[in-house]
């Protein structure tokens, strides 16, 4: 912390605006629109929306051109790539290289004589910006952004000098969260070998369980009307239903980010009393099933009354044969999710195949008390990194949104 400490002069709860000034976002980025084609180009890197972590502006991972098909967006080193499509998942990376991406996202160069280009990614995850953001999309399905929209929004700037100073302040805050999302991947590595172990050698793994069966999703479930529903389509759950308050629809934000407390959007009592059966409850299992698909979350005791968007699925599970967190640390490990692979539609945008195909995906089901011991190794995970890491996130996130 002494590193973010001494960057702290500048006093975030009483910033002095009146010489910030006012720009258009064509003022302060430029929108690079140069077309690549997979099958004829000696770029290497592809980045797919799949490939960019929700709150992060490290890109982790990648694509090869063998990956996709049709033309895609040309970046350069230092570009920042911004998902314009479902704007509330907020994916914004740094380009560390050159390469080619979705045509689902946009390549954002910072304008430096209006914002230091180091800044700049972090104003994009500014609640100010991706509210923004979610505000001017369109579409119910796929909400998406366009750029004749965006690039007329106006957003306020601090003067170059300080944004030097506050550029300063959010790098000490960046290196220790690199440092700790490190840590947690060496980690990641080591469990993912563990499962890995379990689901290939079964009963003959370390954890030596007392039983192993392989269990279709469909029959890990409570019945077979209520246990797996995906969230509703169409005209069910229209923009135009959303309230300032009243019942919530709960987002893959909250599954990706595991926080139940975020999110705005509400739909009023009548409402919900037609979308009853979309309503989720404790010890239900959340999966976002479009875009960045995969994720699951536990539905903690206490939460708002609410339902799911038609980016998630439900699964309600008989918890005599499989508990839930055992199911979560399982459907998020690395065999698992190549598994999903298989079970994916689509190039540009991800989503997961029709339920009858979803529920046919065989898991690994061992007694309860290995179940207990799996759900041991990852809190154990989390005990090392997940509450620091989380902190490095909540402190960054904190200085931006009191910068901008």
């Amino acid at each position: 912390m002494s590193a973010v400490k001494d960057e702290m002069a500048i006093d975030l709860n009483n910033l002095d605006k009146s010489s910030w000034k006012t720009y258009r976002f064509d003022e302060i980025a430029q929108n690079i629109s140069e077309r690549v084609d997979p099958n004829n180009t000696d770029l290497t890197v592809y980045i797919g929306l799949e490939h960019l972590d929700s709150g992060s502006i490290h890109i982790m991972r990648s694509g090869t051109p063998d990956d996709v098909n049709g033309q895609k967006l040309r970046f350069y080193k230092g570009d920042v790539i911004f998902g314009r499509r479902r704007a509330y998942q907020r994916k914004a990376g740094i380009a560390t290289t050159d390469g080619f991406c979705s045509a689902h996202a946009l390549v954002l160069r910072a304008n430096p004589d209006v914002i230091v280009p180091e800044l700049f990614p972090f104003f994009l995850h500014s609640d100010l910006f991706m509210n923004r953001a979610v505000d001017i999309s369109v579409g119910s399905l796929s909400p998406t952004i366009n750029w004749g929209t965006l690039k007329q929004q106006k957003f306020q700037l601090p003067p170059i000098e300080l944004q030097s100073e506050l550029k300063k302040l959010l790098r000490s805050t960046n290196i220790q969260l690199a440092t700790k999302i490190e840590l947690s991947t060496a980690v990641d590595q080591l469990i993912k070998s563990i499962i890995y172990e379990l689901m290939v050698e079964g009963k003959r793994s370390i954890l030596k369980p007392k039983s192993f069966s392989s269990i279709a999703f469909e029959d890990l479930v409570i019945s077979t009307k209520d246990g797996i529903r995906r969230g509703p389509f169409g005209s069910a759950l229209r923009k135009e239903y959303f309230v300032e308050r009243g019942i919530k629809v709960y987002e893959q934000s909250n599954v990706i980010r595991n926080d139940f407390s975020i999110g705005n959007y509400f739909i009023e009592e009548n409402k919900f009393g037609k979308l009853k059966a979309f309503e989720i409850r404790s010890g239900d299992i959340l999966i976002s099933c479009s875009g960045t698909v995969g994720r699951v979350a536990v539905v903690p005791d206490g939460i708002e009354k609410g339902i799911m968007n038609q980016a998630l699925l439900r699964a309600r599970l008989n918890e005599d044969l499989v508990l839930p967190n055992y199911f979560k640390y399982l459907f998020e490990s690395e065999i698992m999710q190549l598994k999903l692979l298989q079970k994916i539609q689509g190039s540009a945008m991800k989503n997961l195949v029709a339920l009858t195909e979803m529920k046919k995906i065989e898991f690994p089901v061992v007694d309860k008390e290995t179940q207990k011991k799996v759900i041991s190794i990852f809190e154990n995970k989390l005990f090392i990194t997940g509450d620091p890491l989380n902190q490095a996130r909540n402190i960054q996130s904190t200085i931006i949104n009191k910068v901008f």
